[in-house]
């Protein structure tokens, strides 16, 4: 039979179900939704998975379930620009194109050249590569890695510090807070080792700034192969405008409490960065309600920054936007801390006009060191 199998027995594997038909030249893959806690939210928009058959068999697989729901509104995580990553190995990957269908599906045709090909929205990063990067830096004199608190599940949560602890600037990065957006987690990795380089410019980001990183915030969630919501069906991104339950979502309420612990220590967050991905690719500003003029002030230095030393060029949402709730909104409200939400395009990156690699995203963190360089740079002091 030319497919045999699909296997979704591997780590960061997506759950599904799946039907091959009889000549086994096409399947059916039904992705499993993750749902939100006390609403009826749903997300599916994860793919990660390994088809085996005969070497040389050539099939199309049709994914379904993106019937989201989001607020009460359906709407789907696909579009005609989503294409398909294909690795033999599921180490080396390229990119292929998908085709919306009419009744929101997704067809791919794919040959399997060895036997067997692995099938990703985008390119996978999993908690075994979190685990050999920490592996790598951790004896690094410039490298503190903390495990600030735990997910639901237990896993250890790692804030790994770059960087002086008295440094004169800090800046905090998140990663992962829906786990499919592996964008973020190739931006940190990007930025961290750039700034491990022993060389004169590295010594120069590390006098001005030290960053501090949240590199995987919902582990639970990748290790399963979920979309958007913690095991306990919360989203990582919502309800920051209060404390978090620690039973629900300790994943925020560790990130909470390690922020009150750097305010209580004199060392604050200045500027913090929530790492994503979506089809649209934006730098979100979420408008505070009340004294504004410092926290959109920073916002636009850092957005001047960021297009003038990275390949992002998407823009940021309208001046008017508000999102309550968000990371980035509460950033300000909370804590006094200039924060914002980075949307990564998980289709296309305009600035390369090419789809996006890990190396991209990569390439990308190590720009932020000059974009954060400048920002502190040209920063004046304000009253908050």
């Amino acid at each position: 039979m030319p497919l045999q199998f699909i296997n979704t027995a591997f780590e960061n594997a997506s759950p599904a179900n799946w039907h091959i038909e009889d000549d086994g030249k096409a399947a059916t893959v039904e992705l499993f939704y993750d749902h939100e806690r006390d609403a009826p939210n749903r997300a599916a928009g994860h793919w990660h998975l390994r088809l085996e058959g005969e070497p040389g068999t050539a099939a199309r697989i049709t994914l379904k379930n993106f019937d989201n729901v989001w607020n009460g509104k359906h709407g789907s995580p696909i579009s005609g620009k989503t294409g398909c990553f294909v690795s033999t190995d599921g180490t080396q990957w390229r990119h292929i194109p998908a085709r919306k269908t009419e009744d929101n599906t997704l067809e791919i045709d794919v040959t399997l050249d060895a036997g067997q090909l692995y099938l990703a929205r985008i390119e996978p990063y999993r908690i075994s590569d979190l685990e050999n990067l920490l592996a790598e830096i951790c004896d690094h004199p410039l490298v503190e890695i903390k495990t600030i608190g735990n997910t639901v599940e237990g896993r250890e949560l790692e804030l790994v510090r770059v960087g002086r602890e008295q440094t004169p600037n800090r800046v905090f990065l998140r990663a992962r807070a829906h786990p499919w957006e592996t964008g973020g987690s190739y931006c940190v990795q990007g930025l961290i080792r750039s700034l491990l380089r022993d060389d004169a410019d590295a010594k120069r980001y590390l006098e001005t700034y030290s960053v501090c990183v949240l590199p995987m915030a919902c582990k639970d969630g990748v290790a399963r192969g979920y979309t958007r919501f913690n095991v306990a069906g919360m989203d990582l991104n919502r309800k920051w405008a209060a404390p978090a339950d620690p039973r629900l979502a300790p994943e925020n309420h560790a990130l909470e409490t390690w922020f009150d612990e750097m305010i209580d220590s004199g060392r604050p967050i200045q500027l913090a960065i929530d790492l994503h991905n979506d089809e649209g690719g934006k730098l979100h500003v979420s408008r505070p309600e009340e004294n504004e003029g410092p926290y959109l002030a920073d916002m636009d230095r850092f957005e001047r920054s960021l297009t003038e030393h990275t390949w992002f060029t998407e823009g940021r949402t309208p001046l008017e936007f508000r999102n309550p709730g968000s990371f980035g909104s509460a950033m300000w409200t909370r804590y006094r801390v200039s924060g914002c939400v980075l949307e990564l395009n998980c289709n296309w990156i305009a600035g390369l006009n090419k789809p996006p690699f890990g190396k991209d995203w990569e390439r990308l963190g190590e720009q932020m060191r000059d974009v954060f360089l400048q920002y502190f740079a040209d920063a004046t002091p304000s009253l908050r």
